[in-house]
């Protein structure tokens, strides 16, 4: 009371004076110990943490007055798992201490990406539709065909792969590659009389494609079904060996039966159903 009594005795301006002296009393105090608590003026570089592990880049981080946070990770197929992908800041930015330092990390599984229809594209055209997916272009094949670098078939580990598979990010396909028809011209090969499956393997070994393939009423197995009729053919109608160059192809005509062939040793068309 004997308190509040000087004070109300004082002149009002007194009491203000005496409020305006506490406030800047106050304020001085306060912006005084703010750049103390804050550590004002303080900085420091950021480190290159790139490449280490999690616990190794805290710790050289925390070192330095640093926080950390994982925010984000990839998968990058030619980096050990849980290291440093990035960092943000960068390496070499300077920033005021207690800053936060976050960090992108490399996943320890890789996430399944499904597989894209290559067939029919360029190799360029191939190359960026696999980064897009986070694939990688392995082995390139070539095989005679008639357009020029262009897909012919898509691999993974050695076997087809077909469009919409899912495939672990990262992994490396196999392209067979068109290397265009050859130069030289070489007999026609003779596959009347050989299944299906044997002519295949025939054409492949002369580096010759299948064509357009017809089959007769009674076929039930293609495999075990029976060429009776090729295009070209081997001869002409005068006789002549007809000739074709490695990446063109043969049309086939498939029968149930085996064609019998006459005195001559040509093969006969196969009978009508029915017949």
């Amino acid at each position: 009371m004997k308190l509040f009594d000087k004070v109300t005795r004082r002149s009002f301006g007194f009491n203000v004076l005496v409020i305006l002296g506490l406030a800047v009393v106050l304020g001085f105090l306060f912006f005084f110990s703010l750049g103390f608590l804050t550590r004002h003026g303080e900085v420091v570089t950021v480190p290159d943490i790139r490449g280490k592990s999690i616990e190794a880049a805290t710790a050289t981080l925390e070192g330095l007055g640093f926080g950390v946070e994982v925010r984000d990770s990839v998968y990058i197929d030619t980096m050990q798992a849980l290291l440093v992908y990035e960092q943000t800041p960068e390496r070499g930015d300077v920033v005021k201490v207690n800053r936060t330092v976050y960090l992108t990390v490399n996943k320890v599984v890789p996430p399944m990406v499904p597989m894209p229809d290559l067939e029919g594209l360029t190799f360029r055209s191939a190359e960026m539709t696999l980064k897009a997916r986070r694939l990688n272009v392995g082995d390139t094949i070539y095989k005679p065909d008639f357009a020029t670098n262009t897909v012919l078939q898509q691999l993974l580990n050695g076997k087809p792969i077909k469009a919409g598979k899912e495939i672990p990010e990262g992994s490396n396909i196999t392209l067979v590659l068109s290397s265009g028809t050859g130069s030289m011209e070489n007999p026609v090969p003779e596959i009347v009389g050989l299944t299906y499956m044997e002519a295949r393997e025939v054409l492949a070994a002369s580096n010759l494609n299948i064509g357009i393939v017809l089959f007769d009423g009674g076929v039930t197995d293609t495999l075990g079904a029976f060429v009776f009729k090729q295009m070209p053919a081997r001869r002409n109608t005068l006789g002549e060996l007809n000739l074709i160059r490695a990446g063109e192809g043969i049309d086939l005509w498939l029968s149930a039966e085996r064609p019998v062939r006459d005195s001559t040793g040509l093969p006969q068309p196969a009978p009508a159903p029915g017949e």
